[in-house]
């Protein structure tokens, strides 16, 4: 963790790593350089055992983020648009993926792209203020970083339909009442929210966590036969672990359990 960014900030909280998209004069928007920096910085968190939960948040109170930065569009090319796209979703992909649990702390505007970095993680919590939305229609584009596939599937490919096709952006309570976000808290209750989920999360068992997330990521995505054999097998697997023998013999003993991931 000892590297430093042009555009993310870094906190350590215990085993929580707080990353925080600093381009608040910006409203957080994504240039070349924080798509690189962020998917750099997934890997590093990925890799580092210390590292139990990961939380994304906006610097400031106005964004989360406001999505990609037009500044960029007028030098854009159909080839370099295509490139782009990829890269974006390559670097949300890795939070997807990641074995450990991801909540997108909203601190304000989560749109377009940002709100798409937030469908790709595993819970999002909105302050009171926030307001999510895809307005990319209303430039002549569509969600390029994902948005069309993770809202219909988080959704519905109705709801999903009203927001990439009409481009409105919903108050965070609305977004709560669709499923879009799991919670929804005063500004100033955010962090603490946030901090008790990731401490909770911290604290189970990592390897059947990471199992959990990936079986209702990908297992939901096929048929279900194929899904309640992915779900078996990793049942199975965590069965072979130390993390399940201290889960029963804590529960026996009416103690705390203490996962090591192992």
């Amino acid at each position: 963790m000892s590297k430093t960014y042009e555009t993310i900030k870094l906190e350590k909280e215990q085993s929580t790593l707080w990353i925080i998209l600093n381009r608040p004069h910006r409203l957080n928007a994504f240039n070349d350089v924080l798509i690189g920096e962020l998917a750099d910085m997934l890997d590093t968190a990925e890799n580092d055992p210390s590292v139990r939960c990961v939380v994304i948040t906006g610097d400031g109170d106005r964004a989360f983020s406001a999505g990609a930065d037009v500044t960029m569009f007028p030098k854009a090319t159909p080839i370099s648009s295509e490139i782009g796209s990829r890269a974006g979703q390559k670097t949300f992909s890795k939070i997807e993926e990641m074995s450990k649990p991801v909540i997108a702390a909203i601190n304000g505007y989560a749109l377009g792209g940002g709100l798409e970095l937030a469908l790709a993680c595993d819970f999002r919590v909105a302050a009171e203020h926030a307001e999510l939305g895809s307005p990319e229609i209303l430039l002549g584009l569509i969600p390029g970083w994902g948005g069309t596939q993770r809202l219909a599937r988080l959704i519905g490919l109705a709801r999903a339909k009203e927001l990439v096709m009409f481009g409105n952006r919903l108050k965070a309570e609305e977004a709560l009442r669709i499923g879009l976000v799991n919670k929804v808290v005063h500004y100033e209750k955010l962090r603490d929210e946030v901090r008790e989920m990731a401490k909770k999360l911290s604290e189970g068992p990592p390897l059947a966590l990471k199992f959990a997330k990936q079986v209702l990521n990908f297992g939901t995505q096929v048929p279900l036969d194929e899904g309640l054999r992915l779900e078996a097998a990793m049942n199975g697997l965590l069965f072979a672990t130390q993390d399940l023998k201290e889960g029963v013999e804590a529960l026996m003993g009416k103690r705390k359990a203490e996962f090591k991931g192992k």
